[in-house]
């Protein structure tokens, strides 16, 4: 066996043989030492991964690409894609009084009522609100809306004379002109349990009326013949507070409603009569994302409600349903001794309506937005 003598390390030979190594030295020779096998890790971590790559089939990998691609393009295409034209919601806001009429439910054709007049222009605010809806709360759940705001303008234009709501259209919601009592099931049968309640505060009401002047806080709608009048507690989404007053288990009743459309413009809730002789212009409600409840306070013969040209009757403490996006009129043919007839009309969202649907439609039309 032949012995040979281990050759120093580098380290070894320029160290001075004759001095100790210092604590701090060893230290960093032994961090040092650490994060050069850190590196080796690293290296060999980055290298399978590499080889990990290449081992796997080229068209799997092409096809993840793809999608990434297609991924990425249709986020930008969602945020930027801009609607097409629909019917400006701006003047919902507008003040009926401010164009000479009541409730905006005629055809004046001013050209600063949306509920009289079609606006053929891109207008940008709903999708401006829904692009606000979605960047604080979330896209989820909003295609219905998103589709229907893109296509608006070819929605209003392309539908049948029988159902044109003048200002929005929800695509893809259960189209009839009246609506089953089950439709709103709960709401309904609270109305009806209140009948007596909401009737003794129309008569009290309705005893300040005169030959010579309008009561405060009713409203006169033009009609062809006879007199229409109203006297809303919830108008377009607002609160007419002097009126609650006057009428406040009515008032408090509206938020026991389940379905009650309070929080955006397309909600009203007032008490409607009309006198003996009247009858009311055909016309079309500004939207089918709600259905109209009439709760029958005072029902003499000969009074009707056409919707979609089927005819219905009122009854006295019974609720009708009906889709006031379709064409419809009211007509009181009955003796000036009949009384008139009177309902306490609220609007419900259409059940078909998801929550999250509703949640985004209260944002994107609220008052005054």
């Amino acid at each position: 066996m032949v012995w040979v003598p281990l050759r120093p390390t580098r380290t070894e030979r320029r160290a001075p043989l004759h001095a100790p190594t210092p604590r701090g030295t060893t230290m960093s020779l032994e961090w040092l030492m650490g994060w050069s096998c850190s590196l080796d890790g690293l290296r060999d971590f980055i290298a399978t991964g590499i080889q990990s790559f290449r081992d796997c089939d080229a068209t799997a990998l092409a096809a993840v690409a793809c999608l990434t691609v297609l991924f990425v393009w249709y986020c930008y295409h969602v945020g930027r894609e801009q609607p097409r034209a629909y019917a400006t919601v701006n003047a919902l806001m507008q003040s009926a009084e401010a164009n000479g009429l009541q409730n905006g439910y005629v055809y004046c054709h001013s050209p600063e009522c949306v509920r009289c007049t079609h606006h053929d222009g891109l207008n940008q605010k709903l999708y401006h609100n829904l692009q606000e809806y979605a960047k604080r709360y979330s896209w989820s759940g909003m295609g219905r809306i998103h589709k229907g705001i893109r296509e608006q303008g070819r929605y209003l234009n392309s539908r049948p004379s029988i159902q044109k709501p003048e200002v929005f259209f929800l695509p893809d919601l259960p189209t009839m002109p009246y609506f089953s009592r089950d439709a709103q099931k709960h709401d309904v049968e609270l109305l009806e349990r209140n009948f007596q309640t909401i009737l003794c505060e129309f008569e009290t009401l309705y005893k300040a009326f005169s030959n010579c002047s309008l009561p405060q806080g009713w409203k006169m709608n033009s009609t062809p013949s006879g007199e229409w009048f109203t006297f809303y507690l919830v108008n377009q989404g607002m609160c007419v507070p002097r009126n609650c007053r006057r009428c406040p288990r009515t008032y408090r009743l509206l938020g026991s409603l389940r379905t009650c459309i309070g929080n955006n413009v397309f909600g009203n809730a007032c008490i409607s009569v009309l006198s003996p002789g009247t009858v009311i212009t055909e016309h079309y409600g500004p939207t089918n994302i709600r259905i109209r409840c009439h709760l029958g306070l005072k029902t003499p013969s000969n009074c009707e409600l056409v919707v979609g040209g089927e005819p219905q009757c009122w009854a006295e403490g019974r609720c009708l349903l009906f889709d006031d996006s379709f064409l419809h009129t009211a007509f009181h043919e009955g003796a000036p001794e009949d009384g008139p007839r009177v309902v306490f009309m609220v609007d419900l969202w259409h059940p078909n309506v998801a929550a999250a649907e509703r949640q985004a439609l209260d944002f994107i039309f609220a008052p005054g937005r």
